[in-house]
């Protein structure tokens, strides 16, 4: 790693896949080389911004959350530059959030799918649990989704996260801890695979 740009992982998927209560279950498994940036969305709305529905609402809000989440992910990279940062969603979900479609999204903000998706070493993609009829009701006071929502949402932040080179699909599975235990693995491999590059371009130097 380097102090500039540490490592970073977004841990992504569909409401009610389990992200935030697995990104804190592995910080305390994987020790403090893990850093976890927490998600925007729910930090704004628990903290008073207004939850909308009319489009044009929806779209300050989508903005609020992109950039929220963005400089998030650039303090936890200034404050821990040789840890590893495990971010609780990522930028790119607010394209799928945004009512006019991703493409406008990327414009209104002056990025691309591609820039996007450069800004993280690998996701971690946690299919919702709406998908096997559980609710998804528990946890954050602040979701509001039907499971049907959840599917569809879950169904298309995987279209386009899936366009990252390192993407790692963790299906929904009766056992939380499975989800756990393979997210674990994949994580490890990726800080392996990582700090072994940066040794290698090191000794080349």
């Amino acid at each position: 790693m380097t102090e500039s740009k540490p490592i970073r992982i977004a841990l992504t998927g569909g409401p009610g896949a389990g992200k935030t209560t697995a990104a804190n279950l592995l910080r305390r498994e994987l020790g403090e080389i893990i850093v976890v940036v927490p998600e925007a969305a729910t930090m704004l709305f628990s903290g008073g911004f207004p939850r909308c529905s009319e489009p044009f609402a929806v779209r300050a809000t989508q903005k609020a959350i992109y950039h929220v989440q963005k400089n998030l992910e650039c303090v936890q990279a200034a404050r821990y530059p040789h840890r590893v940062l495990l971010c609780d969603r990522g930028t790119l979900d607010s394209a799928i959030y945004w009512p006019d479609g991703p493409e406008d999204f990327f414009k209104e903000n002056q990025t691309s799918c591609e820039t996007e998706i450069q800004r993280y070493d690998a996701v971690i993609f946690f299919e919702t649990a709406a998908v096997g009829d559980i609710s998804i009701e528990g946890g954050n006071p602040t979701r509001n989704e039907s499971l049907s929502q959840a599917v569809g949402l879950d169904k298309q932040l995987k279209e386009i996260w899936v366009q990252h080179p390192n993407f790692h699909f963790i299906k929904h599975e009766a056992s939380f801890m499975k989800k756990i235990i393979k997210a674990h693995k994949v994580i490890q491999r990726v800080i392996d695979e990582k700090t072994k590059d940066i040794l290698n371009h090191n000794h080349q130097e």
